[in-house]
Protein backbone atom coordinates (compact mmCIF):
# COMPACT_ATOMS: atom_id res chain seq x y z
CA UNK A 1 0.00 0.00 0.00
CA UNK A 2 1.38 3.40 -0.95
CA UNK A 3 1.39 6.36 1.45
CA UNK A 4 -1.18 8.11 -0.79
CA UNK A 5 -3.50 5.11 -0.57
CA UNK A 6 -3.04 4.89 3.19
CA UNK A 7 -3.83 8.57 3.67
CA UNK A 8 -7.02 8.17 1.66
CA UNK A 9 -8.13 5.20 3.75
CA UNK A 10 -7.30 6.98 7.02
CA UNK A 11 -8.94 10.29 6.14
CA UNK A 12 -12.31 9.44 7.77
CA UNK A 13 -10.43 8.43 10.93
CA UNK A 14 -8.41 11.65 10.83
CA UNK A 15 -11.65 13.63 10.52
CA UNK A 16 -13.14 11.89 13.58
CA UNK A 17 -9.96 12.44 15.58
CA UNK A 18 -9.89 16.10 14.58
CA UNK A 19 -13.53 16.52 15.64
CA UNK A 20 -12.74 14.77 18.92
CA UNK A 21 -9.83 17.11 19.51
CA UNK A 22 -11.89 20.22 18.83
CA UNK A 23 -14.55 18.93 21.20
CA UNK A 24 -12.19 18.59 24.17
CA UNK A 25 -9.52 21.25 23.54
CA UNK A 26 -10.09 24.26 25.77
CA UNK A 27 -9.66 27.83 24.61
CA UNK A 28 -7.06 29.67 26.66
CA UNK A 29 -5.18 32.94 26.50
CA UNK A 30 -1.42 33.28 27.06
CA UNK A 31 -1.71 36.72 28.68
CA UNK A 32 -3.81 35.28 31.50
CA UNK A 33 -0.97 32.99 32.60
CA UNK A 34 1.79 35.60 32.71
CA UNK A 35 2.47 37.49 36.00
CA UNK A 36 2.82 40.88 34.31
CA UNK A 37 3.02 42.82 37.59
CA UNK A 38 6.42 41.26 38.22
CA UNK A 39 7.90 42.74 35.05
CA UNK A 40 10.11 45.79 34.69
CA UNK A 41 12.15 47.51 31.98
CA UNK A 42 15.43 46.06 30.78
CA UNK A 43 18.51 48.26 30.79
CA UNK A 44 20.41 47.59 27.54
CA UNK A 45 23.58 48.81 29.22
CA UNK A 46 23.33 46.25 32.00
CA UNK A 47 23.93 42.59 31.05
CA UNK A 48 21.49 39.99 32.34
CA UNK A 49 22.45 38.01 35.43
CA UNK A 50 20.84 34.90 36.96
CA UNK A 51 20.40 36.99 40.10
CA UNK A 52 17.90 39.14 38.17
CA UNK A 53 15.31 36.33 38.12
CA UNK A 54 12.12 37.15 39.99
CA UNK A 55 10.45 34.16 41.58
CA UNK A 56 8.73 35.92 44.42
CA UNK A 57 9.49 35.70 48.10
CA UNK A 58 12.01 33.28 49.56
CA UNK A 59 14.93 34.02 47.26
CA UNK A 60 14.50 30.80 45.27
CA UNK A 61 16.82 30.56 42.29
CA UNK A 62 16.14 28.66 39.09
CA UNK A 63 18.47 25.60 38.88
CA UNK A 64 20.71 25.45 35.83
CA UNK A 65 19.06 22.23 34.61
CA UNK A 66 15.60 23.80 34.72
CA UNK A 67 16.94 26.86 32.93
CA UNK A 68 18.43 24.55 30.28
CA UNK A 69 15.11 22.75 29.89
CA UNK A 70 13.15 25.98 29.51
CA UNK A 71 15.69 27.16 26.96
CA UNK A 72 15.37 23.97 24.88
CA UNK A 73 11.60 23.79 25.27
CA UNK A 74 11.10 27.32 24.01
CA UNK A 75 13.52 27.03 21.09
CA UNK A 76 11.73 23.84 20.07
CA UNK A 77 8.43 25.71 20.00
CA UNK A 78 10.09 28.55 18.07
CA UNK A 79 10.99 26.12 15.29
CA UNK A 80 7.28 25.71 14.50
CA UNK A 81 7.46 26.93 10.86
CA UNK A 82 9.55 23.93 9.85
CA UNK A 83 7.41 21.39 11.67
CA UNK A 84 4.39 22.84 9.89
CA UNK A 85 6.25 22.64 6.59
CA UNK A 86 7.11 18.99 7.10
CA UNK A 87 3.69 17.96 8.38
CA UNK A 88 2.08 19.66 5.38
CA UNK A 89 4.50 17.81 3.12
CA UNK A 90 3.73 14.43 4.69
CA UNK A 91 -0.03 14.71 5.09
CA UNK A 92 -0.98 17.37 2.56
CA UNK A 93 -3.06 20.48 3.10
CA UNK A 94 -6.48 19.15 2.12
CA UNK A 95 -9.43 17.65 4.01
CA UNK A 96 -9.08 16.74 7.69
CA UNK A 97 -5.29 16.56 7.46
CA UNK A 98 -5.00 20.20 6.44
CA UNK A 99 -7.53 21.30 9.05
CA UNK A 100 -5.61 19.44 11.74
CA UNK A 101 -2.24 20.82 10.65
CA UNK A 102 -3.48 24.41 10.65
CA UNK A 103 -5.15 24.09 14.04
CA UNK A 104 -2.09 22.30 15.46
CA UNK A 105 0.09 25.15 14.21
CA UNK A 106 -2.15 27.74 15.86
CA UNK A 107 -2.15 25.88 19.16
CA UNK A 108 1.61 25.33 19.13
CA UNK A 109 2.13 29.02 18.43
CA UNK A 110 0.55 29.85 21.78
CA UNK A 111 3.15 27.74 23.53
CA UNK A 112 6.04 29.90 22.38
CA UNK A 113 4.08 33.04 23.25
CA UNK A 114 3.24 32.07 26.82
CA UNK A 115 6.63 30.51 27.66
CA UNK A 116 8.57 33.47 26.26
CA UNK A 117 6.38 36.03 28.02
CA UNK A 118 6.74 34.19 31.32
CA UNK A 119 10.53 33.92 30.96
CA UNK A 120 10.82 37.59 30.00
CA UNK A 121 8.72 38.87 32.89
CA UNK A 122 10.54 36.74 35.44
CA UNK A 123 13.96 37.24 33.78
CA UNK A 124 14.53 33.51 34.06
CA UNK A 125 16.76 33.46 30.96
CA UNK A 126 19.18 35.87 29.37
CA UNK A 127 16.95 37.58 26.78
CA UNK A 128 19.86 38.45 24.49
CA UNK A 129 21.24 34.89 24.47
CA UNK A 130 17.73 33.53 23.99
CA UNK A 131 17.02 35.75 20.99
CA UNK A 132 20.35 34.94 19.39
CA UNK A 133 19.63 31.24 19.89
CA UNK A 134 16.18 31.66 18.35
CA UNK A 135 17.65 33.32 15.29
CA UNK A 136 20.24 30.55 14.96
CA UNK A 137 17.61 27.86 15.38
CA UNK A 138 15.10 29.23 12.90
CA UNK A 139 17.73 30.19 10.34
CA UNK A 140 19.02 26.62 10.43
CA UNK A 141 15.58 25.15 9.62
CA UNK A 142 16.53 21.80 11.12
CA UNK A 143 13.95 19.38 12.49
CA UNK A 144 13.93 15.58 12.86
CA UNK A 145 12.92 14.19 9.47
CA UNK A 146 11.16 10.80 9.33
CA UNK A 147 11.72 8.94 6.07
CA UNK A 148 8.08 8.43 5.18
CA UNK A 149 4.45 8.57 6.36
CA UNK A 150 4.73 5.37 8.39
CA UNK A 151 7.75 6.48 10.38
CA UNK A 152 6.24 9.95 10.75
CA UNK A 153 3.06 8.61 12.36
CA UNK A 154 5.10 6.64 14.88
CA UNK A 155 7.61 9.42 15.50
CA UNK A 156 5.01 12.18 15.95
CA UNK A 157 3.11 10.03 18.44
CA UNK A 158 6.19 9.47 20.58
CA UNK A 159 7.54 12.98 20.14
CA UNK A 160 4.32 14.69 21.26
CA UNK A 161 4.16 12.50 24.35
CA UNK A 162 7.83 13.11 25.08
CA UNK A 163 7.28 16.84 24.78
CA UNK A 164 4.32 16.67 27.16
CA UNK A 165 6.46 14.84 29.70
CA UNK A 166 9.37 17.28 29.35
CA UNK A 167 7.12 20.33 29.78
CA UNK A 168 5.32 18.91 32.80
CA UNK A 169 8.48 17.69 34.52
CA UNK A 170 10.10 21.08 33.95
CA UNK A 171 7.12 22.79 35.54
CA UNK A 172 7.28 20.55 38.59
CA UNK A 173 10.81 21.80 39.29
CA UNK A 174 9.85 25.49 39.15
CA UNK A 175 9.11 26.78 42.64
CA UNK A 176 6.75 29.40 41.27
CA UNK A 177 3.04 28.81 40.79
CA UNK A 178 2.86 30.90 37.64
CA UNK A 179 5.64 28.88 36.03
CA UNK A 180 4.05 25.61 37.05
CA UNK A 181 0.73 26.73 35.56
CA UNK A 182 2.35 27.75 32.27
CA UNK A 183 4.14 24.45 31.77
CA UNK A 184 1.13 22.40 32.83
CA UNK A 185 -1.09 24.28 30.39
CA UNK A 186 1.33 23.71 27.53
CA UNK A 187 1.76 20.08 28.52
CA UNK A 188 -2.00 19.53 28.42
CA UNK A 189 -2.09 20.73 24.81
CA UNK A 190 0.77 18.41 23.91
CA UNK A 191 -1.13 15.51 25.40
CA UNK A 192 -4.09 16.12 23.09
CA UNK A 193 -1.72 16.33 20.13
CA UNK A 194 -0.20 13.02 21.20
CA UNK A 195 -3.61 11.35 21.33
CA UNK A 196 -4.41 12.45 17.77
CA UNK A 197 -1.22 11.00 16.32
CA UNK A 198 -1.24 7.89 18.50
CA UNK A 199 -4.75 6.92 17.46
CA UNK A 200 -4.12 7.73 13.80
CA UNK A 201 -1.05 5.48 13.96
CA UNK A 202 -3.17 2.78 15.59
CA UNK A 203 -5.60 2.92 12.67
CA UNK A 204 -2.70 2.77 10.20
CA UNK A 205 -1.31 -0.30 11.96
CA UNK A 206 -4.64 -2.05 11.45
CA UNK A 207 -4.85 -1.12 7.76
CA UNK A 208 -1.22 -1.71 6.74
CA UNK A 209 0.50 -3.61 9.56
CA UNK A 210 3.73 -4.46 7.77
CA UNK A 211 4.54 -0.95 6.56
CA UNK A 212 3.63 0.53 9.92
CA UNK A 213 5.71 -2.01 11.81
CA UNK A 214 8.69 -1.09 9.67
CA UNK A 215 7.96 2.59 10.32
CA UNK A 216 7.65 2.02 14.07
CA UNK A 217 10.98 0.20 14.14
CA UNK A 218 12.71 3.08 12.34
CA UNK A 219 11.05 5.66 14.59
CA UNK A 220 12.20 3.84 17.74
CA UNK A 221 15.70 3.31 16.35
CA UNK A 222 16.14 6.90 15.15
CA UNK A 223 14.14 8.72 17.81
CA UNK A 224 15.48 12.12 18.80
CA UNK A 225 13.91 14.89 20.82
CA UNK A 226 13.12 17.93 18.66
CA UNK A 227 16.23 19.86 19.62
CA UNK A 228 18.07 19.40 16.34
CA UNK A 229 19.88 22.58 15.40
CA UNK A 230 20.06 24.06 18.91
CA UNK A 231 23.61 25.06 19.75
CA UNK A 232 25.17 22.83 22.43
CA UNK A 233 22.07 20.63 22.40
CA UNK A 234 23.93 17.50 23.51
CA UNK A 235 25.29 19.24 26.59
CA UNK A 236 21.89 20.73 27.38
CA UNK A 237 20.22 17.33 26.96
CA UNK A 238 22.67 15.76 29.42
CA UNK A 239 21.91 18.45 31.98
CA UNK A 240 18.18 17.91 31.48
CA UNK A 241 18.64 14.16 31.90
CA UNK A 242 20.62 14.57 35.13
CA UNK A 243 17.73 16.55 36.61
CA UNK A 244 15.30 13.75 35.77
CA UNK A 245 13.29 15.91 33.40
CA UNK A 246 13.77 13.62 30.42
CA UNK A 247 16.21 10.74 30.36
CA UNK A 248 16.64 7.20 29.06
CA UNK A 249 14.58 5.72 31.88
CA UNK A 250 11.66 8.05 31.23
CA UNK A 251 11.91 7.37 27.50
CA UNK A 252 11.68 3.64 28.12
CA UNK A 253 9.07 3.57 30.88
CA UNK A 254 6.80 6.39 29.75
CA UNK A 255 7.13 6.32 25.96
CA UNK A 256 8.28 3.01 24.51
CA UNK A 257 6.57 0.58 26.87
CA UNK A 258 3.14 2.25 27.18
CA UNK A 259 2.86 3.35 23.54
CA UNK A 260 4.70 0.78 21.44
CA UNK A 261 4.23 -2.33 23.56
CA UNK A 262 0.97 -1.71 25.38
CA UNK A 263 -1.10 0.55 23.16
CA UNK A 264 0.05 -0.52 19.71
CA UNK A 265 0.60 -4.06 21.03
CA UNK A 266 3.26 -4.75 18.44
CA UNK A 267 3.85 -8.25 19.75
CA UNK A 268 0.22 -9.18 18.98
CA UNK A 269 0.03 -7.75 15.45
CA UNK A 270 -0.86 -10.36 12.82
CA UNK A 271 -0.59 -10.49 9.04
CA UNK A 272 2.97 -9.24 8.86
CA UNK A 273 5.21 -9.79 5.87
CA UNK A 274 8.68 -11.28 6.35
CA UNK A 275 10.10 -7.75 6.48
CA UNK A 276 7.42 -6.72 8.96
CA UNK A 277 8.24 -9.68 11.20
CA UNK A 278 11.90 -8.74 11.07
CA UNK A 279 11.06 -5.16 12.03
CA UNK A 280 8.93 -6.35 14.96
CA UNK A 281 11.72 -8.56 16.29
CA UNK A 282 14.13 -5.66 15.99
CA UNK A 283 11.91 -3.13 17.76
CA UNK A 284 11.12 -5.49 20.65
CA UNK A 285 14.82 -6.27 21.12
CA UNK A 286 15.71 -2.58 20.93
CA UNK A 287 13.13 -1.60 23.55
CA UNK A 288 14.42 -4.35 25.83
CA UNK A 289 17.98 -3.15 25.32
CA UNK A 290 17.02 0.47 26.03
CA UNK A 291 15.33 -0.69 29.23
CA UNK A 292 18.48 -2.45 30.38
CA UNK A 293 20.68 0.55 29.57
CA UNK A 294 18.23 2.86 31.35
CA UNK A 295 18.32 0.65 34.43
CA UNK A 296 22.09 0.68 34.48
CA UNK A 297 22.29 4.44 34.04
CA UNK A 298 19.73 5.00 36.81
CA UNK A 299 22.06 3.15 39.15
CA UNK A 300 25.03 5.23 37.95
CA UNK A 301 23.66 8.82 37.94
CA UNK A 302 27.05 10.36 37.43
CA UNK A 303 27.25 8.81 33.94
CA UNK A 304 23.84 9.95 32.70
Amino acid sequence: MTPVELLALLEPTAAKLYDRHMGVAKEWFPHEYVPWSRGRDFDPERPWSPDDSDFGEGGWKLPDAVRASLFVNLLTEDNLPYYTRDIHGIFGGDSAYGAWARNWTAEEGRHAIVIRDYLTVTRALDPVALERARMHQVRGAQVPAPDDLYEALAYLSMQELATRIAHRNTGKLIEDQAGQDVMLRVGNDENLHYLFYRDLATAALEVDPSSMMIGIERAVRNFAMPGTGIENFDALAKEIAKAGIYDFKIHHEQILVPVVLRHWKVTDVTGLSAEGEKARDAVVKRIDKIGKVAGRLSREPETV
